[in-house]
């Protein structure tokens, strides 16, 4: 198991826990210099009834590392249960009393000239850092179709959180923000509608939850299944997962973003059309309502999503 560290502030790095400003790479670490790594990003909520963290689906996250390891030619050499009790130890160190987002990298770990998969380490490091949102969700977001493409699964394959890809995700966003849009929606190379750029996407027509279905260069994302899941179970809404044409965007009467960092944001504008009303759909306050009960576990039904982590506060 990993070694102890008296540092409180602490990362999860190469096999041990160490002070987080000793956790680094060089350079010349393969990683570093072509993108040769995967992560997953994972929310501990703050509840502080219980003062504990609510680390929500961690095994999830920690399951599609290593089945996304599988097509780098990489190798997680944890099991998840050893991941997620490195995690719920990490958190304990740092003992954080708000909202959490956990990074777990899986990289190639070693100074080695030349972009290929094989015969190079891999290396393990996971961090904490406080995290609010990541988009704003109580208003509604003004985005745009961007002019960049998603990347296809034939070239760097989005269902992987592939550290190289978020270059694409950064064109996206950076052109979204440069024209006066909070975020932006990219397309397939065939013009159908793929995700958000960091996020995955719902819209909502005649009473129907519509997504773009897993073959569209998407991530397989876990909050996607779990709006799925609540919508279905909780809501009574169908679901249907298919190819999505650009022109539902204008069409829908309700759209949103969900992911682990974007949460539940909804959308009120596309390329300056506005969605339905133009404001904030009943759909997507009573998901969003929804979700944040239940990542903070306090819906019985979907407890076991939520492993707690008890904080002690230092006295100081």
């Amino acid at each position: 198991m990993p070694q102890a560290s008296t540092s409180h502030n602490v990362a999860f790095f190469r096999g041990q826990f160490v002070p987080e400003n000793e956790a680094c790479i060089t350079v010349k670490t393969h990683a570093f210099l072509y993108g040769t790594s995967l992560f997953e990003g994972i929310r501990a909520y703050w509840v502080p009834e219980q003062q504990a963290l609510s680390i929500f689906r961690g095994p999830e996250h920690f399951e599609r590392l290593g089945s996304n390891a599988n097509i780098f030619s990489m190798h997680l050499s944890y099991t998840v249960d050893e991941l997620m009790a490195i995690t719920t130890e990490l958190l304990q160190r740092n003992a954080p009393t708000t909202d959490t987002y956990v990074r777990p990298t899986l990289f190639k770990d070693a100074e080695v000239i030349g972009p290929k998969l094989v015969g190079i380490p891999d290396s393990v490091s996971i961090t904490s850092s406080p995290l609010g949102a990541y988009v704003d969700i109580d208003k509604g977001l003004s985005v745009c179709v961007s002019s960049w493409r998603r990347l296809s699964d034939n070239a760097i394959p989005p269902r992987a959180k592939a550290g190289g890809a978020y270059m694409n995700t950064a064109l996206i966003k950076s052109e979204a923000l440069n024209n006066g849009y909070d975020d932006a929606i990219v397309l397939t190379e065939d013009g159908n509608v793929s995700e958000g750029s960091a996020m995955n996407l719902f819209l909502v027509r005649n009473g129907k939850l519509i997504t773009p279905a897993i073959t569209e260069n998407i991530l397989e994302g876990i909050t996607r299944a779990t709006i799925i899941t609540l919508a279905q179970q909780e809501l009574g809404l169908e679901v249907e997962e298919r190819k999505v044409n650009r022109t539902e965007l204008y069409t829908a009467d309700e759209l949103f973003f969900c992911g682990t960092g974007a949460q539940v944001a909804p959308v009120t504008s596309v390329d300056k059309r506005p969605v339905g009303s133009g404001a904030i759909g009943s759909l997507s306050a009573r998901l969003q309502s929804l979700y944040f009960d239940v990542v903070k576990n306090q819906v019985p039904r979907y407890q076991a999503w939520c492993h707690m982590v008890p904080i002690t506060v230092p006295v100081v």
